[in-house]
C-alpha cells in the first residue's frame, strides 16, 4: 500500500529524522481518536488530537490535547490569551492549514501557528 507523506513527513525527510509512518482505514463517519487508537491496536494514551482554534484576540492558534480528552474551550482562551475561543469550522480547516479533518498535524501547517 502506498503511503501518502504529509508536510509533516516531508519536514522530517528534510531534517532527516527517522520515523515511521502507520496507514490505517479511515471511517469518515468516525474519525474520533478512540476509534484510531483501537483500529491501531494503541493504547489511546499514545494518541493525541490536533485542534485549530480562533481567539477573541490571537486569531487563530492550535491545542493538542489526549485523544480521550475534548478541549476546555475556556482553559484553551486563558492559555493563549484570549478571553474566549472556538474550534475553527472544519471547511477551513484545508485552505487554512494545509490538513484536512483527522489528519491534522501542529507540524507542517500552511502558516505557523501559536501551539499550546
Amino acid at each position: 500500500m502506498k503511503i501518502n507523506k504529509t508536510n509533516a513527513a516531508r519536514l522530517l525527510d528534510k531534517a532527516k529524522v527517522t520515523y515511521e509512518l502507520i496507514p490505517y482505514e479511515v471511517d469518515e463517519n468516525d474519525l474520533s481518536a478512540i476509534h484510531v487508537a483501537a483500529s491501531l491496536g494503541e493504547n489511546i494514551e499514545q494518541v493525541f488530537k490536533t485542534l485549530v482554534l480562533h481567539g477573541d484576540k490571537s486569531g487563530y492558534f492550535v491545542c493538542v490535547i489526549p485523544g480521550e480528552h475534548e478541549v476546555d474551550l475556556k482553559l484553551a482562551a486563558k492559555a493563549s490569551g484570549n478571553k474566549k475561543c472556538d474550534l475553527i469550522p472544519v471547511k477551513e480547516l484545508l485552505p487554512l492549514t494545509g490538513y484536512i479533518r483527522g489528519g491534522c498535524s501542529p507540524i507542517g501547517m500552511k502558516k505557523h501557528f501559536p501551539t499550546y
